[in-house]
């Protein structure tokens, strides 16, 4: 399948599937999720966390979130915020650590080719891509980033 166009809201989204499709298809280990909240990404659909949970029981399989901030995904996505307390051990979330002034790209890659990315979120203009040199220059770019940040979202959460 081709990659699609990134040309509109709707777009992006189709985009985002695309690229889950494509890096579980082609048996990814590491797919990583990059954005300010995660408000406007499709992670409460049921069909993709269906997909998530297949590749998500192979082992190996790291799902990776880094965010600014979490504060829309229990509201926005609850379905997903209640899926990733199965998968705690398999999803990490990270933030990065106060004081850095990070401007996180909207970016999803995974560690082999996969990489969709929205360039302009006004006009919501992007490109998806298989490309292994683009995914490794992302990978290499937000591994800098995860190794300034800190575990956060904690998938349950604690209480006396």
């Amino acid at each position: 399948m081709n990659a699609p166009d990134i040309a509109s809201r709707a777009g992006f989204v189709a985009a985002l599937r695309w690229g889950f499709e494509q890096a579980v298809g082609a048996g990814a280990r590491r797919i990583v999720c990059v954005d300010a909240d995660f408000a406007d990404w499709p992670l409460d659909d049921t069909g993709l966390q269906a997909q998530l949970t297949a590749w998500l029981k192979q082992p190996g399989r790291r799902l990776v979130l880094l965010a600014s901030r979490y504060d829309e995904l229990p509201r926005r996505h609850p379905r997903f915020v209640a899926w990733r307390r199965l998968w705690a051990q398999a999803i990490e979330a990270w933030s990065p650590q106060d004081g850095e002034a990070v401007q996180l790209p909207t970016l999803l890659f995974d560690d082999q080719q996969v990489s969709v990315q929205l360039i302009d979120s006004v006009h919501w203009r992007g490109r998806a891509a298989i490309d292994a040199r683009s995914a490794r220059l992302w990978g290499e770019r937000i591994d800098a980033v995860l190794q300034r940040s800190e575990a956060s979202f904690a998938a349950n959460a604690l209480g006396l």
